[in-house]
């Protein structure tokens, strides 16, 4: 599951927090005060780290699947997260300000080395531009322009060859599936997963069906997952079906 994590845990993170938990997405909060950053106020949350953003960003390491919003309470603060995210990977980074603070924070990255390539790829002021005003609706502007960063992320996205398991892919859709075709989950050995496939019963099927081939000797197979039919048992609300294509790594 791809991870979006928001550095800075104020009143936009909370709201952006509610709304990638709905998206599938594995929410990480982190945030140098108790008072924003801990369970109580992110129930949500997979991870909410209280330390300095630096050492935090740290431990967390870095995917090709991370979505970055950074959020905290300073041009510093945003800075050194920003520099921090540049240097590993990522799908996605945003940061929260104004074309002046923008302008300055950019400014300090190239005094620090980063391409002009690199800073064009950050999303800043982050959120599509729908007038929005209030934390919510903000949130809602950057959930936005992340969801049409992840939609082009197809097949030439997937995870390096160096990581083992199995690459399930989406290669035909029919109906209201959740999911696009080349959309994609890396299912590693320990049952663990990187991507997604649209979640629920039918991504928990594909998980278990795609384990089975890692000990069944084959390399690949391919699959039907009719949505329209098991629709009532499974519990979801969309149709269709989808053929997805198992690749062992």
């Amino acid at each position: 599951m791809e991870r979006l994590i928001l550095c800075g845990g104020g009143h936009v993170s909370l709201e952006v927090a509610y709304l990638a938990d709905h998206l599938e997405f594995e929410v990480v909060v982190i945030d140098d005060r108790a008072e924003f950053a801990n369970e109580a106020r992110f129930p949500m949350a997979s991870q909410v780290l209280c330390a300095p953003f630096l050492e935090a960003l740290e431990q967390l390491g870095t995917r090709d699947d991370d979505y970055y919003v950074i959020l905290t309470r300073g041009h510093a603060y945003d800075a050194d997260c920003l520099a921090q995210v540049l240097k590993g990977r990522y799908a996605y980074v945003g940061m929260i300000g104004s074309k002046v603070k923008v302008a300055a924070v950019m400014e300090r990255m190239r005094a620090q080395g980063f391409s002009q390539e690199v800073l064009d790829g950050v999303h800043s002021p982050v959120g599509l531009a729908i007038g929005a005003q209030t934390p919510a609706e903000i949130g809602i502007s950057i959930l936005a322009e992340i969801i049409a960063v992840r939609s082009k992320r197809g097949p030439a996205a997937v995870p390096p060859p160096s990581e083992p398991g199995v690459l399930v892919t989406i290669v035909e859709k029919h109906g209201s599936a959740p999911r696009g075709v080349g959309t994609w989950m890396l299912v590693h050995p320990d049952g663990s997963c990187t991507g997604t496939i649209g979640g629920g019963a039918v991504e928990f099927q594909a998980k278990t069906d795609a384990l089975a081939l890692l000990t069944s000797g084959q390399r690949s197979a391919r699959k039907g997952y009719d949505l329209s039919h098991a629709a009532a048992e499974l519990g979801m609300v969309c149709g269709g079906s989808i053929v997805v294509e198992f690749q062992v790594r």
